[in-house]
């Protein structure tokens, strides 16, 4: 599955500035792990973020934020970023603020 490089190099900015981050081929996209959890990615029709349960309502509260459901079923505390939410930089800091929240409470890999 392809995915937008334009898309993977906006998320490549913002985390830039992350210790502990790593790529991986995921999903048919690209994944970024911190201290080996997944904490976003890209993937064909945008990008992902792991917000966490306690964090889904705010995310999905934003613009473009959708749930995730790669299956068809839903993915308890994962966001779907559409495009309009890859493209706005004031949404995309939202969640990733909303993902760090989460995943950084999570025990390293």
């Amino acid at each position: 599955m392809a995915f937008d490089e334009g898309t993977l190099e906006l998320l490549r900015q913002d985390l830039q500035d992350l210790d502990g981050l790593a790529e991986r081929r995921m999903f048919g996209g690209i994944a970024f792990m911190l201290n080996g959890n997944m904490l976003c990615g890209v993937h064909k029709d945008g990008a992902m973020y792991r917000v966490g349960k306690k964090n889904e309502a705010a995310a999905l509260a934003l613009p473009g934020a959708q749930p995730m459901a790669f299956t068809g079923r839903r993915m308890g505390g994962f966001i779907d970023a559409g495009p309009a939410a890859v493209a706005d930089d004031g949404t995309r800091a939202k969640l990733l603020e909303l993902a760090l929240d989460y995943v950084t409470t999570l025990p390293p890999k």
